[in-house]
């Protein structure tokens, strides 16, 4: 399952970019075979950090996986050394989900890839009682 489509990376950068990008025949058309296994190899990347926390395919797909996933097949299009800005958006793409693998930011779904449930506000926890109604106060 891609995490992003076709449609969604002509929104990002443009039919012209893309076009540049997969069209290796020379043909002036954007080559959709070429683009496809970009946005597959971005998918398969990014499963693998979130496979040691979620439960793959992702019943829901979050909006942040969508723009990660065209960075990284951005990325993957390029036959040459990419413009500093496209390396830059990887290796961010590539530290937020080095983030969510090791637990220190959240996808805003629970492990099994279904949206949590939002929170109700804040939640008190207790280290225990210190005192009590005995006689001397103290538990």
């Amino acid at each position: 399952m891609g995490y992003c489509t076709i449609q969604q990376m002509e929104a990002r950068f443009g039919r012209d970019e893309l076009i540049q990008l997969t069209d290796r025949s020379g043909t002036g058309e954007l080559d959709t075979q070429v683009l496809n296994e970009a946005i597959e190899d971005a998918s398969n990347e990014i499963d693998g950090y979130l496979g040691g926390r979620y439960t793959l395919p992702l019943a829901v797909v979050p909006t942040v996986l969508v723009r990660l996933a065209c960075n990284i097949a951005r990325l993957n299009l390029y036959e040459v050394e990419p413009p500093p800005n496209v390396r830059q958006r990887y290796e961010d793409a590539v530290r937020f989900l080095q983030a969510v693998s090791a637990g220190r930011v959240s996808l805003g779904i629970d492990a099994e890839g279904a949206k949590a449930p939002p929170s109700g506000g804040a939640e008190m926890v207790s280290g225990g009682r210190v005192f009590s109604r005995d006689d001397n106060g103290f538990v």
